[in-house]
């Protein structure tokens, strides 16, 4: 990662943060206000990025450009692309692609509903690619979107997981040490290689231990479990409001946290029109546990599945729904349950369309407290699979514990 100017030897002060977005580091959005020094009446500096995506992805050993790679059903790029948009004083993100790739990175932009993004055509080389685009925000262009920054941070479309932290370092060194167009247009991107020949001051940002670059096919296995890990930290257990249902929905909460004290796990109930679930869901949790006591059907699952799609929350990452039974096996043949919660094949099949993973589990109920809570240990060991693999392959199976 490198910063540079635009158009100047010497990048000036980064800006404040202009907006509260969700994910933004509110420290570093105060220390870049404060590097910046920015008065009132004064015009807030402005930082832009650059991606530099035009690569053919050789050393990955696939046909498809590593960028473009699928990780959980999204490209890799989409995943860097909204890592940058969290940062809410990067005001222009500019991705270089090959003409072949153009529709292709514009049909990633739109189905993720990435902001602030513009597409040039990449060069022949990297350094080409990063010159286009450095290109495209200095120049004054009639109906062009982009402002003229002042500092440009450069960073590789295949780095998904960089923080707004480093980010604040790299700007904040661009002000201090700066960057040389001779490095820019001859390629001495190595530290050593630029305070050797480019007669500029430069420094190396150390960044964090997540901040790298995805090379081979193997790099890609290990994001996805990062990913993965990221959005399996928090369950809402969702139950009807009834107080006999309400019971055992929280005798498997507490299961659930007993088992998995490594991750949050709360509750919410449908009624009220599930105002507080909505909230919830709007706070970007991406693991639900339904829990349907003494029916066996899909009543719950089905209110909760309409809000999950009715939501953005599915557009960036799959979303678990395990949807639970309890059911009493005296009262009503087993065959004729089974027969109603087989069900759950059909409705998996539509809601995975919207990136929903649906699976069932099925606990015997009622019986003996000994006996329920070794059902809900098994319970809880079978949702925390589930939802840390997201194996799109099980879903609509009915499980049972």
């Amino acid at each position: 990662m490198e910063a540079g100017p635009p158009g100047s030897a010497r990048p000036a002060e980064p800006g404040p943060c202009l907006s509260g977005q969700r994910g933004a580091d509110h420290t570093a959005s105060a220390s870049l206000q404060s590097v910046a020094g920015t008065e009132p009446g004064r015009h807030p500096q402005a930082v832009a990025a650059v991606l530099p995506a035009g690569g053919c992805g050789e050393r990955m050993g696939v046909p498809t450009p590593k960028q473009f790679c699928p990780i959980l059903e999204r490209p890799l790029i989409s995943y860097t692309l909204q890592a940058l948009e969290r940062v809410c004083w990067i005001k222009d993100i500019v991705v270089a692609v090959t003409g072949e790739n153009m529709e292709v990175m514009k049909s990633i932009i739109q189905k993720y509903q990435h902001k602030r993004i513009s597409l040039v055509e990449a060069g022949v080389t990297r350094h080409r690619s990063i010159f286009n685009g450095l290109k495209a925000l200095a120049e004054d262009q009639i109906n062009s979107k982009l402002s003229k920054p002042e500092v440009v941070i450069i960073h590789d479309a295949v780095r998904p997981f960089v923080e707004e932290g480093v980010l604040l370092k790299v700007v904040t060194a661009a002000k201090e040490h700066g960057c040389s167009d001779y490095d820019l247009e001859f390629g001495t991107e190595c530290l050593q290689l630029a305070l050797k020949y480019c007669c500029t001051k430069a420094k190396l940002v150390e960044g964090s231990t997540d901040l790298w670059k995805v090379t081979y096919k193997r790099d890609l296995y290990a994001a996805e479990s990062i990913i993965k890990e990221r959005i399996s930290q928090e369950i809402c257990v969702v139950m009807d409001t009834e107080e006999d249902n309400k019971h055992v929905g929280h005798l498997l909460e507490e299961v659930l946290k007993s088992e998995l004290n490594h991750v949050k796990v709360t509750s919410e109930a449908l009624g009220h029109a599930g105002r507080h679930l909505q909230q919830i869901i709007l706070d970007q949790c991406y693991n639900f546990v339904c829990v349907n006591v003494t029916t066996s059907d899909f009543q719950e699952t089905q209110k909760l599945l309409s809000m999950l799609e009715e939501s953005n929350l599915c557009i960036l990452y799959p979303v678990v729904v395990v949807s639970v039974h309890f059911l009493d096996f005296k009262l009503v043949p087993p065959s004729q349950k089974m027969e109603n919660l087989m069900q759950i094949r059909e409705f998996a099949k539509e809601v995975k369309e919207r990136n929903i993973l649906l699976y069932g589990l099925l606990i015997s109920y009622p019986q003996d407290d000994q006996k329920l809570q070794e059902s809900l240990r098994q319970g809880a060991i079978i949702i925390a699979s589930l939802i840390k693999e997201r194996n799109s392959g099980l879903i609509g199976q009915l499980l049972i514990a």
